[in-house]
């Protein structure tokens, strides 16, 4: 039908959250359906993602995105003027080729997933359709559990403490609202303990508090299980702790050795997993992301060996939402879960296969947003349309989170009894496993 046509596509330079530029891209139909995407950016970004284009110049001190916005006018939008805007693959991977790079370098994966979002968004609102069920169809049902940051450090608190994100996850709940109304209640109730125990209170890149006044790493695990106790609740029964080690970050590939700058401190990949062991026997941990390097496929390997019976481990650095590194992993036996970012790979359909790629290779899907954010809620959409199960986002407070969650609360409530919260998942069987301690 002409009325899905593209008529004219619209790119601009904006903010984000971390107060960066990134692309903004508006699509207009035929029909005069306006679809519109807007570009994350990551802070801890793997040395396998697509490349983000930035301009390197004065502007914004290098960080501009004027290139990737003249890449999007110049070559893009007049080869995506008069196509099909419901012909979703045909356009992500029409866009790659003219790109024509492994990583999009040419033409730069925001520009390109910036029209990418903005195609789905488009469509989804000429067929008067939410964008889950446009990408999704009948089936997609399932609303995400919320993963969600309450102290953050690593890249995002200025390496202030070497993990990066220490995160809370509702076990007892029955609906995602509830879900996001007891992570509330912790996140209030670890900023009481943070004030009881006299330490000052600042806010990391993604909303999380800030770790100060911190003497070693597992202060942050500490701290987190006193604020789910402050909140009200049972550490592993009501809530599971999740953390982020984004150990890339401090691995010294060189040397083969893990160094956390806090306590002065170096590991042997052996020693390192024993010590991520022990605080998985210590605090009730249900999740643990990045564990080792992108480049320690042995470590990773290993920490799966002893602990993926257990918890979830997942691989960010080292999958990259990309195909071929997440069929190695599993042929490796590395890691049970992938964590999924849009702007890794640079497109809505190569998300989507890594999604069914995880899930038909037996792991969980755990879709993510980045550092840098808008308001853009389309990652809450893509967990809701491929029933991946879980969506972390970052904190519960900062506009730029809270707008993903509030769209997954609209969502449940829009689904109405058709809505389902994950069951018989991995998060089962960890409820199972503390239940009988």
């Amino acid at each position: 039908m002409t009325d899905y046509l593209i008529s004219k596509v619209i790119a601009r330079q904006v903010i984000d959250s971390r107060a960066n530029p990134t692309v903004e891209v508006d699509i207009i139909l035929n029909c005069g359906a306006v679809g519109r995407g807007t570009v994350p950016s990551g802070a801890s970004t793997g040395a396998y993602e697509a490349l983000e284009l930035r301009d390197g110049k004065t502007e914004y001190g290098g960080k501009s995105v004027r290139q990737a916005i003249e890449n999007i006018e110049q070559f893009l939008a007049p080869a995506l003027i008069g196509k099909d805007a419901t012909k979703q693959a045909m356009l992500d991977h029409f866009m790659i080729g003219l790109d024509g790079t492994e990583n999009k370098s040419k033409l730069g994966a925001n520009a390109i997933l910036g029209c990418s979002m903005a195609i789905a968004h488009a469509a989804a609102n000429a067929k008067n359709e939410p964008l889950f069920r446009y990408l999704g169809g009948v089936n997609a049902k399932t609303v995400p559990v919320p993963m969600i940051q309450i102290i953050g450090g690593g890249a995002h608190a200025k390496d202030s403490i070497d993990i990066q994100d220490f995160l809370a996850i509702p076990l007892s709940a029955d609906t995602f609202e509830q879900g996001i109304e007891m992570i509330a209640n912790v996140y209030n109730g670890t900023k009481r303990v943070f004030e009881q125990s006299g330490r000052p209170l600042s806010i990391a890149d993604e909303g999380g508090f800030w770790p100060t006044d911190f003497t070693c790493n597992e202060d942050g695990l500490r701290l987190l299980t006193e604020g789910i106790k402050e909140a009200g609740y049972i550490p592993g029964k009501d809530i599971g702790i999740a953390m982020d080690i984004a150990a890339s970050e401090f691995y010294d590939r060189e040397r083969g050795v893990y160094k956390f700058t806090l306590e002065r401190q170096e590991y042997t990949t052996p020693e390192f997993v024993d010590l991520l062991c022990e605080w998985a026997e210590k605090y009730a941990i249900v999740s643990m992301e990045d564990c080792c390097s992108e480049f320690d496929w042995e470590g990773n390997r290993l920490i799966t060996e002893k602990l993926g019976h257990k918890i979830q481990i997942i691989g960010d650095d080292l999958f990259t939402t990309n195909i071929k590194r997440i069929q190695y992993g599993v042929s490796q036996g590395a890691c049970n879960s992938v964590l999924i970012k849009m702007n890794q790979i640079g497109s809505i359909t190569e998300t989507l296969d890594a999604i069914e790629c995880t899930k038909n290779a037996g792991y969980l899907p755990v879709v993510s947003a980045r550092s840098g954010e808008t308001e853009d809620a389309t990652i809450v959409h893509l967990a809701i349309a491929t029933n991946a199960g879980q969506l972390k986002v970052g904190s519960i407070a900062r506009s730029e989170r809270t707008a993903k969650w509030n769209e997954g609360i609209r969502m449940e409530q829009e689904l109405d009894s058709m809505a389902e919260y994950p069951s018989g998942s991995i998060f089962e069987r960890i409820k199972k496993s503390y239940t009988e301690v």
